[in-house]
């Protein structure tokens, strides 16, 4: 029996090994491979779903793991970005290197998901949901107004000119060769946001079988048991918002890097609303999920935009304005998949069985309730 069980073992082990190897070599070739199917356009894409898969993987510490419902988590994104834009631009003459403005921008980030926490340990629920957009719009506005009288943020012109990450004395926005074979700039933000977000899942999966974690997941299912029961709500409530807020902050830099220009209406209501579909429609709490939700949030939007091209062949003309189907089919797509798999597409084991509970309890609840109505 003993022999069975090692032999299973190793071979999960070899599985497990083989499986992450072509993870890993899909992962390296999938721009090349997008770049010669799609275009180059779809490369650039890929970028950005690597940066929303750091945001959602951000807030679902505060949503998914501690059950805080936060609607202004674009704020941190926000402050992420302008501090690395402000810093590494000529709008204050400044070029700080990208290696001291990335963890300077988390740790500015956290600092202001502490100072949203701080007021807010009270609330729950709506309540909580309608303080944090607050926090998020104040953000924005003070980014749009922050121009006079003396100007600090550009105000709505934003900030322009920014420096491409570099480190040392390779910039990312090059194209360079590597063993004769030419890497475009794209690319290489591709593969330095996949590191980076590669290294946020291994914090989120740390983070979620720690201490911590169990204490975020005990705050979730009830704050009142879990304060009984020792754990330091206040302390461990702020620290789930310095972390998302953390996380978030390093992909605001990285945009900044990347795009070279922030303006405030980079930083809108809509984008947290679309950051928390992302965790929710992928499933709350369960890292891979969230992945998933980030993924399709990102390209389904721009896979939408050929709407137009298909009514031409089809009708011969536009019927309907793609920007308006896009959104609309987008919305569509949303209220369906919630309706059938409310705990999201890959739901953590918990939530699945809140929300979907097993047939011999469902028989237990109907037997229960028949016996007391005779």
């Amino acid at each position: 029996m003993l022999n069975v069980l090692r032999l299973r073992f190793k071979h999960d082990r070899r599985t497990a090994w083989i499986a992450f190897t072509v993870l890993g070599l899909v992962l390296a070739a999938l721009p090349f491979l997008v770049d010669a199917g799609l275009g180059r356009s779809w490369v650039r894409i890929l970028d950005f779903t690597l940066l929303y898969v750091m945001l959602a993987l951000g807030l679902n510490i505060v949503v998914g793991y501690a059950g805080l419902l936060d609607l202004g988590y674009i704020a941190f994104y926000a402050v992420g970005a302008y501090l690395y834009a402000l810093l590494a631009s000529p709008h204050f003459g400044m070029h700080l290197p990208f290696w001291l403005l990335l963890p300077l921008g988390a740790m500015v980030a956290g600092m202001f998901g502490v100072l949203l926490g701080a007021p807010t340990l009270r609330l729950r629920g709506d309540y909580l949901a309608i303080v944090t957009l607050g926090f998020g719009e104040i953000i924005r506005i003070f980014l749009n107004n922050l121009n006079a009288p003396i100007n600090i943020t550009n105000g709505p012109q934003g900030v322009n000119l920014i420096d491409p990450i570099a480190i040392g004395s390779y910039s990312f926005s090059q194209t360079h060769t590597v063993l004769e074979v030419s890497i475009p700039g794209v690319y290489n933000y591709y593969y330095l946001f996949l590191i980076l977000a590669l290294l946020i899942i291994f914090v989120s999966i740390r983070l979620q079988d720690s201490r911590i974690g169990r204490a975020w997941v005990a705050i979730r299912e009830d704050e009142v048991a879990a304060e009984a029961m020792g754990i330091n709500t206040r302390n461990v409530k702020l620290l789930a918002f310095a972390m998302g807020a953390s996380f978030g902050g390093v992909s605001g830099g990285l945009f900044a890097g990347f795009q070279g220009f922030v303006s405030p209406e980079s930083f809108n209501l809509m984008e947290s609303i679309m950051i928390l579909c992302m965790v929710v429609l992928g499933g709350m709490g369960n890292i891979a999920g969230v992945i998933l939700g980030a993924i399709l949030l990102t390209v389904l939007p721009e896979a939408l935009r050929y709407i137009g091209e298909l009514e031409q062949y089809m009708f011969g003309r536009i019927i309907i304005e793609p920007s308006d189907l896009r959104m609309l089919l987008f919305g569509v797509a949303l209220i369906v998949i919630m309706i059938y798999r409310p705990s999201g597409l890959l739901p953590a084991a918990r939530r699945r069985r809140e929300l979907t509970p097993e047939p011999s309890v469902m028989a237990q609840e109907q037997a229960s309730l028949y016996d007391a109505q005779k």
